[in-house]
């Protein structure tokens, strides 16, 4: 996803506006902002979870802010730590810009504590406005398969002992609705992302 670029090249977003997202196949959804059809579009439901400071993280935390979303846990020696670097890219593209958030959810709750991500958040250079939390398990992997679609098992069933593990970044805008699906491994993806948040702020 996105285009080739480099150091020298800025990224341009693929649309003037982006899609709406309401499934797992992630079938873009070409919708006007003012269309009454976007009061019974899928949105991400209320959650309440705690963050690498001890602080309750709710949609409150997320009003009218547009943030991107992942899975991860601390632990882990694969994916992980090249998806939070790549998180950490996106941080830097908007590190003086509080209309932009992340939130990471943690897949092993019952090992990543606060005291635990809160060390995982100093090792990775983790700012203000990149929340890392945990919290219960049935909620955020619930929230994880059928709230952000980030698993690629279409129609397969997925229970609470079946491990959330995905490379996959979300887009979320100031109303709650996807408007992006990225890999969080791939460099160009995170940058068709940047791109893709700075359209959002022009046309949300």
């Amino acid at each position: 996803m996105g285009c080739k670029n480099n150091k020298k090249e800025t990224v341009s977003s693929r649309v003037v506006a982006l899609p709406y997202y309401n499934e797992a196949s992630f079938t873009p959804k070409w919708i006007a902002t003012e269309s009454d059809v976007l009061k019974s579009f899928h949105k991400i439901p209320d959650f309440s979870f705690t963050n690498q400071d001890g602080k309750n993280i709710t949609p409150k935390t997320f009003e009218d802010k547009i943030y991107v979303t992942d899975f991860f846990f601390t632990t882990c020696p694969g994916i992980c730590p090249i998806m939070t670097a790549n998180m950490g890219v996106v941080q830097q593209a908007f590190i003086k810009d509080t209309s932009v958030l992340l939130l990471s959810h943690s897949v092993t709750p019952s090992i990543d504590s606060v005291a635990q991500l809160k060390k995982y958040a100093l090792d990775k250079n983790v700012g203000k406005n990149w929340h890392l939390v945990t919290g219960d398990k049935k909620e955020i992997y619930n929230l994880g398969r059928q709230a952000y679609f980030v698993e690629e098992d279409l129609g397969t069933p997925k229970g609470i002992d079946d491990f959330l593990h995905t490379e996959n970044f979300v887009l979320v805008d100031k109303n709650k609705h996807i408007r992006g699906i990225y890999n969080g491994l791939n460099s160009n993806a995170v940058q068709q992302l940047i791109a893709d948040i700075k359209t959002l702020q022009i046309r949300n």
